[in-house]
């Protein structure tokens, strides 16, 4: 039939028309997710139009409510109407109320959550949603017992309004708040449709699964109890109010199991902690309680940290077998381990080849006010789909307990009416549910984790609860929320009234559930693991070995040349580009120099340099991964690791051919955060130890957007957890007259972190430099962070160049002395420096013919190399009565006040010590560039003067 006939046969049985646009698409709906449920006239016409306008999953609704508008027209221009019942179709009147039926189902499913039962305290009045009352609709109670078409609901065709609503009720109003409809996709939709109104969101538990419900949440309320009572006043941020997350946790790894993960990395702030410690990851009671009476816990050197901010990992036993967890260690910036969790994650992934993340899973827990609060929180959602970050779909778990940090009200946290809006930017589903109704957090559980598992996305399970004590213990709540404490107090715990619960169901004997509080007090007595399912001597062959870089020294030798004719066949793996693959004329320029440049033709430059140590280091079995907002380019335009095709725009990449694993080498062009990126790639790092792990700043001004990473991990985790890290950052630095934002990475800031041998600060000057720079890094038994301030102006310096045997001899040097050839004993002066500042003062010696001032470059200014240098200082130039040390930063930033006790340490008794440079200032640079340049020729006349 045509598509002109069946749009007659259509107007001759049905009287819908514009008005009814609601009922036209929740039927289009219903017919794409299944079309044996509309009836099979709908159904043809349906297929004939979605024929007609292409792929019917890609046609949004409105072409097919406009064509049936347009069809639907008379030849006067009014809607098409059929002469009443007694041709068969609805009459105009039944025809709006089924219509406005399906509005009501829509419209539960939109709002439904607000009017949902999912507070435990019932704190504030509910928002009135007029959307959910039939009467909005036009429908009344005399239509309550009328059968009506349930459309894409998912029930009987037919079912009485009375029972619609019921069933709307039970699903969206109760203890299970779901928002999903922001979601554009209509699978995922429907599948949540399905996985909700298909079992009325109640979970079907036998009695051996409600009695496991209730001895995790006994665990979870015993321990806090016990440390209550036994370490009076002291900090633990007790989880009571909360408990639910025990069972909650327990059931998503023993979920996650059954399904195939094998690794599962968990975030989570203090709140809780200690009790997760203990009754999911299995830690010793005996061990929680040593730190409680102020012991250093067995086998952690360095400074420590406070009990709730420790990491730990243990195997469990899984239905679908061992699963290795690990609870990432966490200072108190609390959402900050987020991107570090995801970091170590992909690592993880990386490790088992598992690119969809089907056997490692992400699971952060958060605070309500800080998951509101803290910008690193929408940064990580954006990094979940991103290339490069993907880690198959996080399952975020809020412990709501719906007061800020210490006495804050939710109006003052936030913005939203809920805490999880920020979700909605990756469209993750959004769970919120009462965790005072374990069964119903249960239910949740599995829901939130089958989704995660289907579609591999993120997803949100917001258990709303309360905080029973204060921020802390010590605190008292009341003073500041006298009602909110009120209600906590006359609330009864949830063991007990899911204990009072079971045995109403007689589940459980009169004295059963206080057998259970009996018996797991006396385990803690004991000092007894009470984790379930805790497993001990697994193997697993998928861990990072980091006992061999324990104890090693960093100025351990290393051979870093490399041979000629491996450099020049290196050269021609990447000089074959595909078939056809066009070069942008700039870059086949590049690409022709460095030609030259492995034939010894041409002085080696940066760009040529950098991507042989890459080449080298992935021809001796290391993987390289870098990430930044401009690294496949490079900012400056000089690395080009990524080529782009001028024919067609398709990408290549000629380092991923050196090796037979093309994903040994990643580059890639980050989203434009420095804070989650950082922390991604620090995670990474700690995971991945035979990966030379790069994160580059655009310029290394903005690294103050990522301090929290640089101060709480990659500085101190080594001191606070014992985690080690061969983190390397790329931080463009140099004074070209840029202004205040584009000149200084902060060197002090770096150099003031230093100590204890924490990290490597270098400052290359040279190409050879940077080539045996990293090499060192990966080929030492030595995985420390490494600061590089990267050249800006220096790539195309036409003094900062290499020679071919310079990468074929030498090392990376950790001080270089004076160049040119001057008489040790006739130098007066010795100008020490680091960085682009060196070429300004040799270019002006040189100017000026001066043969008694010698110039040192420090090219690593932490672990400083004070034995070289003294032996410079003291001994070569002992006849120098002058040391100067000579920066482009102002004086209380850069080198200066970090470093002078050590050139103090070096210098012979004879000889003072004089600063050269710009004055305090600040702001990192000036903005005029003439101004920048009196300050520069200044600084090195006064240098050399």
């Amino acid at each position: 039939m045509t598509d002109r006939g069946l749009f007659e046969q259509l107007r001759n049985t049905s009287h819908l028309h514009g008005a009814n646009a609601a009922f036209i698409e929740d039927l289009y709906e219903t017919y794409l997710a299944d079309p044996s449920r509309v009836d099979p006239e709908w159904r043809a016409y349906f297929h004939s139009l979605t024929q007609e306008l292409g792929d019917g999953e890609d046609i949004p609704h409105s072409p097919i409510r406009a064509r049936f508008e347009q069809h639907g027209r008379d030849n006067g221009g009014t809607p098409a109407r059929a002469s009443g019942a007694a041709q068969g179709g609805l009459s105009a009147e039944a025809a709006e109320k089924q219509a406005a039926v399906l509005r009501l189902i829509n419209s539960y499913r939109f709002r439904g959550h607000q009017a949902a039962d999912i507070d435990p305290l019932d704190l504030r009045p509910k928002p009135p949603v007029p959307d959910l009352d039939p009467a909005f609709h036009g429908l009344s109670p005399a239509d309550l017992d009328q059968s009506f078409n349930t459309g894409s609901l998912f029930a009987p065709t037919q079912m009485p309004l009375r029972e619609i609503i019921a069933q709307l009720e039970e699903v969206y109003c109760g203890p299970i708040g779901s928002e999903y409809m922001h979601i554009t996709d209509t699978a995922q939709k429907r599948w949540i449709q399905e996985r909700l109104e298909g079992t009325g969101c109640r979970p079907r538990l036998g009695a051996a699964r409600k009695k496991e419900i209730l001895e995790r949440l006994t665990a979870a309320e015993g321990i806090e109890k016990y440390l209550h009572s036994k370490y009076v006043g002291q900090k633990r941020f007790s989880l009571e109010g909360g408990d639910a997350l025990i069972p909650l946790l327990h059931d998503l790894i023993q979920g996650a199991g059954r399904e195939g993960v094998k690794e599962m990395v968990l975030g989570m702030a203090h709140r809780g902690r200690l009790n997760v410690l203990i009754n999911i990851m299995g830690k010793d009671p005996g061990d929680l309680f040593a730190e409680f009476e102020g012991h250093q816990p067995d086998g952690l050197q360095g400074s420590g940290d406070v009990k709730y901010h420790m990491g730990f990992s243990s195997d469990i036993q899984t239905p679908g077998g061992p699963m290795h967890v690990a609870l990432a260690f966490n200072p108190s910036h609390l959402e900050i381990v987020n991107p570090v969790v995801e970091g170590s994650c992909r690592g993880r992934m990386r490790r088992r080849r598992d690119p969809q993340g089907k056997q490692v899973l992400p699971l952060l827990i958060h605070g309500d006010a800080a998951f509101a609060g803290q910008g690193v929180v929408m940064e990580t959602f954006q990094l979940s789909q991103a290339r490069g970050f993907y880690t198959g779909g996080t399952v975020h778990v809020v412990v709501n307990n719906q007061i800020g940090f210490t006495t804050s009200h939710p109006q003052d946290t936030r913005s939203s009416h809920y805490c999880t809006e920020v979700a909605k930017i990756v469209q993750a589903p959004i769970f919120h549910v009462n965790g005072d109704d374990p069964e119903a957090v249960a239910f949740t559980t599995a829901l939130a984790l089958d989704y995660r598992n289907t579609f591999r996305r993120d997803v949100v399970i917001d258990l709303i609860c309360y905080r029973r004590h204060g921020h802390n213990e010590a605190d008292e709540p009341a003073a500041t929320q006298p009602m909110m404490y009120q209600k906590i107090r006359n609330q009864p715990p949830v063991r007990q009234r899911y204990a009072e619960r079971l045995v109403q169901e007689g589940i459980l004997g009169p004295r059963e559930a206080e057998e259970m509080v009996a018996a797991y007090r006396e385990a803690l007595e004991n000092r007894e693991v009470v984790a379930s399912n805790i497993l001990t001597g697994v193997r697993n062959d998928y861990a990072a070995n980091w006992a061999r870089f324990v104890g090693a020294e960093w100025n351990e030798p290393v051979e870093t040349a490399v041979d000629k004719e491996r450099l020049r066949g290196l050269q021609g793996i990447l000089d074959a580009l595909p078939d056809g693959f066009e070069l942008n004329p700039r870059v086949a320029s590049i690409m022709e120099s460095r030609r030259k440049m492995v034939a010894g033709a041409l002085p080696l430059d940066w760009g040529f340099a950098e991507t042989m140590a890459y080449a080298t280091l992935l021809q001796d079995g290391y993987r390289v991964r870098l990430t930044g907002q401009d690294s496949g380019r490079g900012t400056f335009f000089h690395r080009h690791a990524v080529l782009h095709n001028a024919r067609d725009g398709s990408n290549f990449v000629p380092l991923q051919d050196v090796t037979t694993e093309p994903q040994d080498f990643v580059v890639i062009d980050s989203l434009l955060s420095e804070e989650a990126v950082l922390g991604f790639e620090y995670g990474y790092a700690t995971t991945e130890p035979d990966t030379l792990t790069i994160w580059e700043a655009q310029f290394g001004d903005f690294t103050n957007g990522a301090q929290v990473v640089i101060d709480q991990f990659i500085a101190a985790a080594e001191a606070k957890w014992g985690r080690l890290s061969g983190l390397t950052m790329f931080l463009p630095h140099g004074y070209e007259g840029q202004g205040p934002e584009h000149s200084s990475a902060r060197l002090e800031r770096y150099l003031q972190l230093c100590a204890e041998y924490n990290m490597q600060v270098c400052v290359p000057t040279t190409p050879a430099q940077f080539f045996h720079m990293l090499r060192r890094q990966m080929l030492r038994r030595y995985r420390k962070p490494l600061v590089v301030l990267t050249p800006k102006s220096l790539l195309r310096h036409k003094l900062s160049t290499s020679g071919l045997d310079d990468l074929t001899g030498g090392h990376f040097h950790n001080i270089i002395d004076e160049v040119d050839d001057l008489d040790p004993a006739a130098c007066r002066r010795v100008v020490l420096c680091a960085g682009k500042v060196y070429y300004d003062l040799l270019e002006a010696r040189r100017r000026e013919s001066r043969n008694d001032v010698a110039i040192i470059r420090v090219e690593q200014l932490y672990p400083f190399p004070e034995r070289a240098l003294r032996i410079l200082l003291a001994e070569r130039y002992a006849a120098a009565t002058e040391v100067v040390w000579c920066q482009e930063e102002p004086k209380n930033q850069g080198a200066w006040y970090s470093t002078n006790h050590h050139l103090y340490n070096c210098m012979g008794p004879d000889q003072r010590l004089r600063y050269a440079g710009r004055a305090a200032a600040a702001s990192p640079a000036v903005g005029y560039p003439k101004r920048h340049h009196d300050q520069q020729r200044a600084l090195v006349e006064d240098a050399l003067a």
